[in-house]
């Protein structure tokens, strides 16, 4: 397929237009114009960007991409070596923030769900732009046990505040960032709230309002997304798909 209709194709299928974001979501850096092979990563770093180069890729596309508000508007260091690598190879690079965690089939929040087995799993409609989750487990569990679950679905343990004996079913969730989301997840009256990454802040949050919290990783909790997107359009439009899981322990 060619660069723009898979540019249109994933303006449309997300629904970029509907949220409101950090970084241009979409084509980032242009490359070929006739696209056969994609890599799909969490983050468009030096790590990922060489291997698609040993792939053959003619696009990334990532979750995390460039071109933040709050980073320097200028093209040095880092950010230049990276974006050199994909104009010399005349590789494209998408990038997909806040239209891939919400996405009701293939996002970071729903595919988190279903690896979990979290049962009524659904969007908390006209809070956070959708982006906050809820759900509950088929049984309760102990908290302790749900920790396990969590180490063994993401391949890390994660960081557990409340008490290990408590039993839990009803679940709220965003993954990356979210871990301020804790006071949406506390007002929806569930037991326990999961995000990627937690704040000092975070700990008062969770024992004053009597709720359990998990901080399960952001690279952790934002795989699963950007790799059902690759294999989605791997088998829409016939294209070669690879996931590459580049290590981060955050």
């Amino acid at each position: 397929m060619t660069r723009t209709e898979l540019t249109q194709y994933l303006a449309d299928f997300l629904r970029v237009s509907a949220f409101k974001d950090y970084a241009p979501n979409g084509l980032q850096v242009e490359g070929k114009a006739e696209i056969r092979t994609i890599v799909t990563g969490v983050t468009a770093c030096q790590a990922l960007i060489d291997e698609a180069i040993r792939l053959k890729a003619d696009a990334i596309l990532v979750h995390h991409g460039f071109f933040w508000k709050s980073e320097p508007e200028v093209i040095t260091g880092m950010k230049q070596r990276r974006i050199k690598a994909l104009l010399a190879h005349d590789i494209n690079l998408f990038g997909y923030h806040l239209p891939l965690d919400a996405h009701p089939m293939l996002g970071n929040n729903a595919t988190l769900g279903r690896k979990l087995g979290i049962l009524d799993a659904e969007a908390v409609e006209d809070v956070a732009q959708g982006l906050v989750w809820r759900g509950k487990l088929d049984l309760p569990m102990s908290a302790s046990e749900f920790a396990a679950m969590l180490a063994e679905v993401l391949g890390r343990d994660p960081l557990h505040i409340g008490e290990s004996s408590d039993e839990i079913q009803y679940l709220a969730w965003c993954t990356g960032g979210a871990q301020d989301y804790i006071d949406v997840a506390a007002s929806l009256g569930v037991d326990a709230f999961i995000s990627g990454e937690v704040s000092e802040r975070t700990y008062h949050s969770a024992v004053e309002q009597g709720i359990h919290y998990y901080a399960a990783g952001h690279h952790a909790t934002e795989r699963f997304g950007i790799e059902a997107l690759g294999r989605h359009l791997a088998r829409e439009f016939n294209l070669v798909h690879h996931f590459v899981d580049i290590t981060n322990p955050v």
